[in-house]
């Protein structure tokens, strides 16, 4: 089973799981633990291969769905019937994903920094990593990837934690999680039109140069959904601006228990 923590609120019958993305950890969510287990349960779940969660069986290919099923028993082993799933970067997918295999689990998602369509310039920069990968170290490859996505001084914070984490990586665990994105863009339409009736929070920093753009258009017309702007925020808004995110975050799960 995957590697989690549980923060038991004393009075609140809500639930809060938190999902990371590629090569963090449950770490990332740092500047939010405090704020939320003040309103609520809080789960910390390290993903397959990340943080914690290591000697895992052995699958030779990743899949969303293996990932999601892995985070749904984590969930059901601590008998939480319902739970407002919170994820960041590919967490979002992840989460996405959970909705469509496991819709009784989640009362909302909330993301942060969410990938939900790829553009010209991201399907790009996969393309490229895909032509580097066999050449180059995981590492350098993931660094590359890391300053590509959050290139700003501003961004550099949550560019060291991510660069930080994905080092407890192994090269074999990199290489299956980043064969997921050799189908993303099919994936993410498949997505979109599976989680179309789903109510969700987006939170994006205005910075956020390669997803902001196509979280604007996911969220257009669809009053299922909510989109929150960060100003002068990156990709990986709980870590940038943590008190904006916490307030956003917190405030949409409050709604939805009038």
């Amino acid at each position: 089973m995957l590697h989690h923590k549980v923060l038991t609120h004393s009075s609140s019958s809500e639930w809060t799981v938190f999902i990371h993305g590629f090569g963090g950890s449950s770490n990332v969510w740092f500047k939010q633990v405090k704020a939320f287990h003040e309103h609520f349960n809080v789960v910390l779940i390290d993903l397959r291969g990340h943080g914690k969660s290591q000697g895992l069986t052995a699958h030779r290919r990743y899949s969303f769905e293996l990932i999601a099923r892995e985070v749904a028993e984590v969930v059901a082993f601590l008998k939480i019937q319902k739970a407002h799933f919170i994820g960041v970067s590919l967490g979002s997918i992840i989460i996405r994903q959970i909705a469509v295999n496991y819709p009784n689990l989640v009362k909302s998602m909330i993301f942060a920094g969410a990938i939900t369509q790829l553009d010209i310039k991201s399907r790009f920069f996969l393309r490229l990593g895909r032509i580097l990968q066999p050449v180059l170290p995981y590492m350098a490859l993931y660094k590359l990837f890391a300053n590509i996505m959050m290139p700003k001084k501003n961004h550099s914070e949550s560019r060291s934690l991510f660069i930080h984490e994905a080092k407890k990586l192994m090269t074999k665990e990199f290489k299956r999680w980043f064969k997921l994105t050799g189908r993303l863009t099919r994936y993410l339409n498949y997505l979109q039109h599976e989680n179309k009736d789903d109510k969700a929070l987006y939170v994006m920093g205005s910075e956020d140069h390669l997803f902001v753009g196509p979280a604007r258009e996911i969220v257009k017309d669809n009053p299922n959904l909510q989109l929150e702007i960060v100003a002068n925020c990156g990709h990986v808004v709980n870590v940038e601006q943590p008190e904006a995110f916490n307030k956003i975050a917190i405030e949409f799960i409050h709604l939805q228990n009038p």
